[in-house]
């Protein structure tokens, strides 16, 4: 009776806070995710497939080869129709059968596997092995119903086994981890591979295999593949820092040497730790709990500060490598609620919640003070997810008006006529012409789970596991044969104190005594998420008070100054071009609290140069809000230091587009009549950016637009810059001018030419649809910091950042079009840019050997000639305008072979 009574009191509970939802606004929540779905995957089919990826803004698919390169993001594309086999289960779980039945046709007719392209191991293992294994599954289990498939003979299944045999050239290493890419024609090595020389993966790469091959191995009796995935495992194991437990991020294939040595649940390591406990589960094999539960030990120790997961230093597990977190880890609530440690869970998933309720969405990257710290998103679904499992283990109707809020901002942000786009910059609302495979592989599915009742589902969802895209593999699994079930490396006895552990998942009613409970760990958390920038607390010496220097104090002509930074192992250089580089030895520092000052310091130092930068090169808006597109399209554009300030306009400017004449606007225009009252649309080049401005505003324009000359250009893979002035004053500007690369000002372009009448909103960020969006809860900007950190071993600990002191350095801008080198106006004289970050990627992070790393600030805004700005190559300009939005994109992209 007492669980009863208990349950009982619960309802009686939520429905006096208001918190309990009907069976019918469930239902309405549970259909409006299948229309959703609907015009998600309908858009991919009708404008898309058989291409990999629906491109939502251009209406296109995206074909490799055929659009510039995104880098690393692209290796998950194979030219074999990605989306719609990671789409393949989630259509059987929405209840639509004949579709499932159609697109398992489509895939067994139109997809090859054996195209000579280089493939990511890991994306094309989690999306198109698991995608096949998935759909093959849901077949089986259709035709075993007698409603469908019923032709069905294992032809997924065979698909599936002809594309590990493709992927298992990558795991020829001494090893046994996998390299990091494959051509699914021609393996590994070999001048027609066109890969094989790479040396390092990241963790969860080598480590998310085990799932899908198992599975494999046991559907067809072939061990080939779960031995190779057991041994990645062991291996992996065995490089876990014995002090600490915790992996690495990055791991060289051939030595087994950490190459990077943060450790975190997010990006890069995320699913290593996913796959051992959910291989526990699905092959029954107690070797992966017991290393589960030992990391996991870890991760709660040193790791999990709730509600932060802070990423750490293997060897000195105790400071922390960073101070932001990475949108993946938004995973990690899930996986507690699978191993049954409900509290962080919930203390972690709110503090996610708070900060998509304060953006949005989840940036790709935000502060531990949850400021943006990259501001992108490209529609993950692992909060979706997590709060799904939450809902499941809770029955709390807390995580269905969760749920609610995610389906709300989804249809209110990144809906576009052509399904729906990720975000660029949450700041502004502006989109990306992307909308990745697991958007619908995933978030559809935890988002119909969340709100179905269990008999809108043609299946019990209980016999099965998630993978880490979310597809669908039977518990049955574990009872079939597989001679590979021995072949680990068992774990010495010694070695493991497993008395702690539990081997069974706890009863979730009593983890909840009082109906209360799970708000009550909530409300801690929301309002410290609420509270609006909150000023970090000054660094203190141990024992010390306040640490001696501070980087907002710091003046490199102070004597003073420059004595404690030796004194804190940090050494000045002076380059030849003018700027200023600091260096921190931390062996040479004094003391080992001087040592620890030095790096607080260059971490102050990274952080106060990119609130610099921040605050210098704000994108802006152009959304499309005529129809039929009224608002969902929203396009990334470049400020101009002169005009109207659309930061301080609570409306925008909004008007009618046309075309000005001449389309340079370098002279009177000869449309005036037509342009006035108008927003005016200009190409750049030929004349200064003011001059095209004074041509516009005397036609009665009220706004302009510059659509970059450089065909093929575009936000996506080129920084943003500021439009300067002609080295004259420039107040007498008064239109607001933006400016758009040539991609995104071609969406413009084409939609005048379709519907004549095409009317924009030029604004700070994107409004609702014609309604003004409430203002940002603060505007806080990003820190951002890449510290130092060194082994036991380690003889050298170095950062380093570098400072420009020269006249010009203040903003990264391009000043003028064509030729024009001589009229730079690019910030005001004297004024000085701080440090920059170094870009976080393997080849910049800190290492362990004495690597420094160099972050450099933005050059003197050069003027605006052709392509680039004067006085370097098209490339280095590139390197130097280094505009947040877009270094945050390079950034996140440049990252070891994570979950993109």
């Amino acid at each position: 009776m007492f669980p009863i009574r208990l349950h009982m009191l619960l309802l009686a509970f939520l429905f006096g806070q208001g918190l309990a939802m009907s069976r019918e606004e469930r239902h309405k929540l549970r259909d409006q995710v299948v229309e959703m779905f609907d015009h998600a995957y309908q858009n991919y089919m009708d404008h898309a497939y058989p291409a990999d990826e629906l491109m939502p803004l251009t209406c296109r698919g995206r074909v490799r080869g055929l659009e510039p390169s995104r880098g690393d993001v692209d290796d998950a594309l194979g030219k074999f129709s990605l989306t719609l086999i990671d789409t393949l289960d989630t259509l059987v779980v929405l209840n639509k059968t004949v579709e499932f039945e159609a697109a398992v046709r489509r895939v067994l007719k139109d997809v090859k596997l054996d195209n000579d392209i280089v493939v990511s191991v890991f994306e094309t293992n989690i999306r198109v092995l698991g995608g096949l294994l998935g759909g093959h599954s849901m077949a089986i289990m259709l035709k075993k119903r007698g409603e469908r498939m019923l032709w069905y003979q294992d032809e997924l299944l065979h698909m599936a086994k002809e594309l590990g045999h493709r992927l298992l050239p990558a795991f020829n290493t001494s090893s046994g981890l996998p390299y990091p890419r494959v051509n699914l024609k021609h393996g590994v090595g070999g001048p027609e591979s066109r890969t094989g020389t790479e040396t390092d993966t990241c963790t969860a790469c080598a480590g998310t295999i085990i799932l899908e091959f198992a599975a494999l191995s046991r559907f067809t009796g072939d061990p080939v593949f779960e031995v190779h995935a057991r041994r990645a495992l062991d291996f992996l194991w065995e490089k876990r820092q014995r002090n600490s437990n915790l992996v690495g991020t990055t791991i060289n294939i051939h030595s087994g040497e950490w190459v990077r040595r943060d450790s975190g649940v997010g990006a890069g390591i995320d699913s290593y730790y996913e796959y051992l406990l959910k291989a526990y589960v699905l092959l029954g094999d107690d070797l992966f709990l017991q290393r589960f539960n030992i990391h996991y030990a870890s991760i709660m120790k040193y790791i999990s500060q709730p509600p932060l997961l802070l990423d750490v230093h293997i060897h000195k597990p105790l400071l922390p490598a960073r101070t932001w977190m990475d949108s993946l880890l938004a995973f990690f609530p899930g996986l507690q609620v699978l191993k049954g440690d409900i509290r962080p869970a919930i203390e972690t998933h709110e503090m996610l919640y708070q900060v998509t309720k304060k953006h949005n969405f989840l940036p790709e990257a935000f502060t531990t003070d949850f400021r943006v710290h990259w501001a992108q998103h490209p529609l993950r679904p692992e909060f979706a997810e997590s709060t799904y499992f939450l809902y499941k283990a809770t029955g709390d109707p807390y995580y269905l008006e969760v749920g609610r809020t995610v389906l709300d901002n989804l249809n209110r942000y990144a809906r576009v006529p052509c399904g729906f786009a990720a975000m660029k910059d949450v700041r502004t609302g502006s989109h990306e012409d992307r909308m990745d495979s697991f958007f619908l592989a995933e978030m559809f599915k935890y988002l119909f789970l969340l709100f179905a009742d269990t008999e809108d589902l043609p299946f019990d969802v209980e016999d099965y596991i998630f993978t880490t895209e979310a597809h669908l593999l039977p518990l049955s699994l574990s009872v079939a044969p597989s001679s590979a079930a021995t072949l680990g490396n068992a774990t010495s006895e010694g070695e493991v104190d497993d008395t702690n552990f539990d081997w069974t998942c706890p009863n979730t009613r009593l983890l909840f005594p009082d109906p209360a409970y799970p708000r009550n760990l909530r409300d801690p958390i929301r309002s410290a998420v609420d509270k609006s920038c909150p000023r970090p607390l000054p660094y203190r010496e141990p024992g010390m008070g306040r640490a001696p220097l501070r980087a907002q104090d710091f003046m490199a002509n102070n004597p003073e100054h420059l004595e404690l930074l030796r004194r804190m192992g940090v050494s000045l250089i002076h380059l030849k071009d003018g700027r200023v580089q600091l260096v921190q030895h931390a062996t040479q520092a004094v003391s080992a609290v001087a040592a620890e000052d030095g790096m607080r310091f260059m971490q102050e130092m990274m952080e106060l140069s990119s609130q610099q930068q921040k605050e210098q090169l704000p994108p802006r808006a152009i959304q499309i809000v005529s129809h039929p597109y009224f608002g969902r399209v929203v396009l990334t554009a470049g400020p101009a230091q002169f005009g109207t300030d659309l930061s301080k306009s609570s409306t925008g400017v909004r008007g009618f587009v046309t075309v000005a004449e001449p389309y340079s606007g370098c002279s009177e225009l000869t449309n005036g009549d037509f342009v006035q009252g108008r927003i005016a649309l200009l190409q750049r080049g030929q004349c200064m950016f003011a001059e095209k401005a004074r041509h516009i505003q005397r036609a009665g324009a009220i706004g302009g637009i510059v659509i970059d000359d450089n065909e093929g250009s575009s936000s996506d893979t080129a920084p943003l810059f500021q439009m300067a002035g002609d080295g004259r004053s420039t107040d007498d500007v008064h239109v607001p001018i933006l400016f758009l690369f040539h991609k995104e000002g071609n969406i413009l372009l084409r939609a005048l030419k379709e519907y004549r009448e095409v009317e924009v909103l030029l604004s700070d960020k994107a409004r609702d649809r014609g309604v003004a969006l409430p203002e940002e809860v603060n505007n806080c900007v990003t820190h951002k910091t890449t510290p130092s950190l060194a082994g036991p071993g380690d003889k050298v600990q170095t950062s380093t950042v570098e400072l420009d002191v020269s006249e010009a350095a203040a903003a990264a801008v391009a000043a003028a079009d064509e030729g024009r080198a001589g009229e730079d106006d690019a910030g005001s004289p004297g004024e000085t840019a701080g440090p920059s970050e170094p870009q976080e990627s393997s080849r910049t992070e800190p290492s362990d050997e004495g690597e420094e790393p160099e972050g450099e600030v933005p050059e003197g805004a050069a003027p605006e000639g052709d392509d680039a700005p004067s006085g370097s190559s098209s490339s280095q300009s590139v390197d130097e305008l280094m505009a947040d939005w877009q270094e945050d994109l390079d950034a996140f992209q440049q990252m070891d072979e994570e979950e993109l």
